[in-house]
């Protein structure tokens, strides 16, 4: 099975450098890294030309002009769909991943045999894990059956059914319910632990906090089940008072009606789908 993998970058010459090496590592190679600068303004290009210049065949780079704000979801989503205009479509799985991160060497030799262990997985990822006090630990902040958005790996069969990546915040979580919605596995790997250079959510405003209380509405969640997953989602940050925030944005999104992620029909089976992995986890 051939990967192709897209990374959306902005401003990320920390740590770029080390992203694509990681790659360059990997005991089975992707067919193709294609990168999209975001418009970056620090030395983001010239790291990223230079993978392009040493290694024609597997890195390539596209620069695209967004005067989108950073907020979560949109901005980097919008970069990942311009990307996929320039891939060779002849793929098995198809990789987002973000600019910050250093793979384990097999980590997609792994990924791969997951894929060919059984036709119904549509999607599998590893762990993130953050520096802290000279220890890599892992960055808590989903349950063990969720993949992380900085890395997602696709059948392409399951990419094109549940009809991409959608430009917003929560898209890391409507693909899997989508995922679930028709059927295909979601598979994570414990033993896959990457290494994440910038914590999730460091250049993010309190704008970005109401996102995510937008977020859940736009899952279809209902009221109920945000103000659970919203206190459970500060709970582990160790923040309770971004609760507040993210209620706000949840009525800001109602009372603009604003359009759901998914149909009503999907949003009944994420309803459903919530409310019985919360039964299973009291019971």
């Amino acid at each position: 099975m051939n990967y192709q993998i897209i990374i959306p970058a902005h401003n990320e010459e920390a740590f770029i450098g080390l992203t694509l090496q990681s790659l360059l590592e990997q005991t089975v190679l992707p067919k193709n890294v294609m990168v999209i600068n975001d418009n970056s303004t620090d030395n983001s290009k010239t790291i990223i030309d230079s993978f392009c210049f040493e290694y024609p065949g597997l890195f390539s780079s596209v620069f695209v002009k967004s005067d989108a704000k950073h907020l979560p979801g949109s901005k980097v989503i919008n970069a990942f769909n311009f990307g996929l205009n320039f891939i060779n479509q002849d793929y098995d799985i198809i990789v987002k991943a973000d600019a910050d991160l250093i793979f384990p060497p097999n980590y997609f030799e792994t990924i791969i045999k997951h894929f060919q262990s059984d036709d119904q997985i549509g999607m599998v990822g590893g762990f993130a894990y953050i520096e802290k006090n000279g220890d890599w630990i892992l960055e808590n902040l989903t349950d063990k059956d969720h993949i992380r958005g900085a890395f997602k790996a696709y059948r392409k069969a399951t990419f094109e059914q549940i009809g991409g990546l959608k430009p917003a915040m929560g898209w890391d979580t409507v693909d899997e319910l989508l995922c679930k919605f028709y059927n295909w596995k979601v598979v994570t790997d414990e033993s896959l632990k990457v290494k994440h250079l910038k914590p999730t959510g460091a250049n993010y405003n309190k704008t970005a906090r109401y996102k995510q209380g937008e977020a859940f509405y736009s899952l279809g969640y209902g009221f109920f089940i945000t103000a659970i997953a919203s206190l459970k989602l500060a709970m582990r940050k160790g923040k309770l008072l971004l609760f507040i925030d993210y209620i706000k944005g949840f009525w800001k999104a109602k009372s603009a009606k604003k359009p759901l992620l998914v149909t009503r029909e999907q949003a009944q089976f994420i309803r459903n789908y919530r409310w019985k992995k919360m039964k299973e986890k009291l019971m």
